[in-house]
């Protein structure tokens, strides 16, 4: 059967960043670019997304292109007779679900919300121990969560189910030019708020007090980390769309294209919060938090704040559902490829898993709220370390292995897979910086992302 590929070079720009643009990103990077020198963790973390995740985005990519396999196949293609690289496809299999297992429950979040503000749910009279109960009462729920969870995998598998050009291709397209627009728009709003001089000053400029208030081992850590982890590296996520690729364009330039789009979301979402933040006099916290309680309690306050509720949380809808129909994609990839089913017995199948497969985690805020497994964490905390703190990094480096060592693929056949097509071309200069520093720079993040 002929693989399928993508219609457009946009296509799989948009598609391929769309997976890496998530919530997490979105949420995550603003806060600890404020909390760690503001500018200066900027620039680290640019430098790090160089050195260290577009080599790593090539290395995923380059053995989809030229394996034209998913995840345990792709390795079965180009690796030594006997060797047992593909093993570690199936650990990105694994990966996958266990992604989908929590981040098919934040995405609900993010439609609710967005339903919640459109119906009038967050009044202008609401005092923010108000605003905050909405999302309490959203996680004492099961019913309610696991109707916006399934609603998200039901949504999910149904574009997947109509094909990578008709599904996948034509709704990312649609998603990611709305996000960009919504992003702008939401932008240049909060850039002419009473505040916002002070919410960029405290996100952008570089902050030397607060740099040796963290220390600057700290801060480069947290760049490194978050370089790293914005990409969804290591689970074969980006592979599968390396398989759809032309050979037209190189590898490099298109990886820096994915994280360029990637990094202006990330750089974007803080220059439409903070602002907020400060000129509403809410002080920006991490995690959830941010999100569901005090942004909303900053769009209470608000002149037009139901409309701009509704918009930032139709922005945070689509990125979380442009990862969510990416990773389904993978998911639905494998079953075709390696058990050789129809793509809608692939939808219908994983969609079943995925929907049984989540329902820890949303039982996890009320019927088993008790429950803590791994170091006292709660079930979407055991997830999200299992997946962010050992299966993306330690895969990642699975893959560096592979496209650098003798007893992989080799470093020579994937740096010929990398520079084949017009654009940016790797120099063979960089072979000892990828086979000795490299995986230094990724053994380090494991070691440290388990005594967090």
């Amino acid at each position: 059967m002929k693989r399928e590929g993508f219609k457009s070079r946009l296509g799989f720009i948009l598609v391929s960043a769309g997976c890496a643009i998530g919530i997490g990103n979105v949420w995550r990077f603003p806060f600890v670019a404020g909390q760690n020198g503001g500018g200066i963790f900027v620039l680290l973390y640019l430098l790090f997304l160089v050195v260290m995740g577009v080599p790593v985005l090539t290395m995923e990519l380059a053995v989809g292109r030229a394996s034209r396999k998913s995840a345990v196949l792709g390795y079965k293609a180009l690796e030594k007779p006997g060797s047992k690289w593909h093993i570690h496809g199936w650990f990105c299999i694994f990966g996958c679900y266990m992604l989908m297992m929590y981040y098919t429950t934040v995405s609900g979040w993010m439609v609710s919300y967005f339903f919640k503000f459109a119906a009038g749910t967050f009044q202008p009279s609401m005092g923010a121990e108000e605003v905050g109960a909405v999302f309490s009462d959203l996680l004492a729920s099961p019913a309610e969560m696991g109707v916006w969870m399934a609603l998200t995998v039901i949504l999910g598998f149904f574009v997947c189910s109509r094909g990578l050009q008709n599904g996948l291709e034509k709704i990312s397209k649609f998603m990611m030019s709305a996000l960009l627009i919504l992003i702008v728009i939401l932008v240049v709003h909060s850039l002419f708020l009473s505040g916002a001089a002070e919410g960029i000053s405290f996100y952008l400029v570089p902050g030397i007090e607060k740099v040796k208030a963290v220390g600057l081992g700290n801060v480069i850590t947290e760049a490194m980390n978050q370089a790293f982890f914005t990409l969804s590296l290591g689970i074969a996520a980006m592979e599968i769309f390396g398989s759809y690729m032309t050979k037209e364009h190189t590898l490099p330039g298109e990886a820096l294209r994915i994280c360029g789009l990637d990094t202006f979301v990330a750089i974007m979402s803080g220059l439409i919060i903070f602002p907020a933040c400060f000129s509403y006099g809410v002080q920006p916290d991490a995690g959830p938090s941010l999100i569901f309680a005090t942004l909303p309690n900053v769009f209470v306050n608000m002149a037009g704040g139901r409309i701009w509720g509704t918009m930032f949380f139709l922005f945070m809808t689509f990125a979380s559902f442009s990862t969510v129909i990416a990773v389904f994609e993978n998911l639905i990839s494998f079953a075709v490829d390696m058990f050789g089913i129809e793509r809608k017995k692939a939808v219908l199948i994983n969609g079943v898993i995925v929907l049984i497969a989540s329902l820890p985690c949303v039982l996890g805020y009320n019927v088993w709220s008790s429950l803590h497994l791994i170091g006292g964490r709660d079930v979407l905390d055991s997830e999200d370390f299992i997946v962010s703190n050992l299966l993306l990094p330690i895969g990642s480096l699975m893959y560096l292995l592979f496209c650098v060592t003798k007893f992989g693929w080799g470093f020579d056949k994937y740096f010929e897979e990398c520079n084949e097509g017009e654009g940016l071309k790797y120099s063979k200069a960089l072979k000892p910086y990828f086979q000795f520093v490299l995986p230094i720079l990724i053994i380090a993040i494991i070691v440290q992302g388990l005594f967090r």
